[in-house]
């Protein structure tokens, strides 16, 4: 599943980013492989609103379908 399908509310962790700009792109965000976030927000059509600890950040909805994620229970 990709953050793109996540739902607000859930925790997931990052799998995998297949591609190398997008990977770099995800870290100047503080997002890497591993990390366990959960979803803040989606806005219809708009960016995915992720939380980490206290840090808000909206990723974009084509950034959000290349990053590979896996749902926490």
């Amino acid at each position: 599943m990709t953050l793109a399908e996540v739902r607000r509310g859930e925790r997931f962790n990052i799998k995998y980013i297949p591609d190398d700009l997008v990977r770099v792109q995800a870290l100047r965000f503080g997002i890497s492989e591993g990390a366990v976030l959960s979803c803040h927000e989606k806005v219809p059509g708009g960016p995915v609103i992720i939380k980490r600890n206290l840090q808000e950040i909206a990723v974009g909805r084509n950034l959000a379908s290349n990053i590979i994620i896996e749902k926490e229970n």
